[in-house]
């Protein structure tokens, strides 16, 4: 069967998990344009430049200017209020101006590393891993990966028993490529619901995992039991018809379909859904 191609749906389920989490919004995802002019090292370090450079090479010479003035002003001797003010100088400048996300997210980490909060820090992680679930380039997946590794594991330092944060660091590397052991993620995450098994975050990342491998059975599972926590989580109830759909259930599909469109507002969102329901229905 063709996977169908919600992007407007996409975008809406994305801006709802934000707003949920974070109770924020984040710029627009648009990618870091590859090039082969640039060599992707597997050093972390290394790969954060050419990154950053490859960013660079998408914004006028003016505004380069701009953001190595800022990067330059960032020193070893400045008082972290200083740096932190310039991290998110250059956090929303790739944000709100350019409008790209991977230079964003790095900056907030940056910030969020500096400032050493368990917010920060887990709000930083949780950009990264919401990003790299839907990144087609395996670099910049594992880079980000690690970089919401590295966040999560520096939250847990300061409060061990964020769940939240375990789930995510599990997801990290369940979806990121960063082990040899992805069941070491599983694992994680499983600890986590063997606690508490009304946590709504495990169970979508379960959910999310069994889809990726294929394992629908399983997926459908999840994504009923998180409805039944939460009977409007809009993400759940769209991944639900879409599995469905997946798996030949077009009358399953419709249902939660039709029950998406009880909560979504968005009109081209709406417009997407019922045009699906409506393919369905042939």
């Amino acid at each position: 069967m063709k996977k169908p191609q919600f992007i407007t749906i996409g975008v809406a389920v994305c801006l709802v998990s934000v707003i949920y989490f974070f109770g924020r919004t984040t710029p627009n995802k648009q990618p870091v344009q590859a090039s082969n002019n640039h060599s992707h090292s597997t050093d972390t370090g290394n790969f954060t430049d050419t990154i950053l450079n490859m960013a660079k090479g998408q914004i006028s010479p003016e505004q380069v200017m701009r953001i190595t003035t800022l990067e330059n002003s960032i020193s070893r001797g400045a008082v972290k209020d200083q740096q932190l003010k310039v991290y998110h100088q250059l956090a929303h400048f790739w944000g709100d101006t350019a409008g790209l996300f991977m230079p964003y997210a790095w900056y907030e980490a940056e910030a969020a590393r500096l400032e050493n909060s368990e917010n920060s820090l887990t709000f930083a992680a949780r950009l990264f891993l919401d990003n790299l679930q839907g990144e087609q380039n395996p670099k910049f997946r594992r880079w980000e990966a690690l970089q919401a590794k590295d966040l999560f594991e520096r939250s847990l330092t300061i409060n061990p028993e964020n769940d939240s944060a375990k789930v995510g660091l599990g997801a990290c590397y369940l979806f990121g490529n960063i082990s040899d052991m992805p069941m070491e993620g599983l694992g994680k995450i499983r600890e986590v619901i063997q606690k508490d098994s009304t946590n709504v975050y495990a169970h979508m990342m379960l959910a999310k995992g069994s889809m990726l491998s294929g394992q629908y059975d399983k997926a459908i599972s999840r994504l009923e039991t998180i409805i039944r926590l939460e009977r409007h989580n809009l993400e759940a109830i769209l991944m639900l018809a879409d599995v469905l759909e997946r798996t030949g259930d077009k009358n399953g599909a419709v249902k939660w379909y039709n029950v998406s469109l009880e909560i979504v507002q968005r009109q081209d969102a709406r417009a997407e859904i019922e045009k699906r329901i409506a393919e369905l229905k042939k």
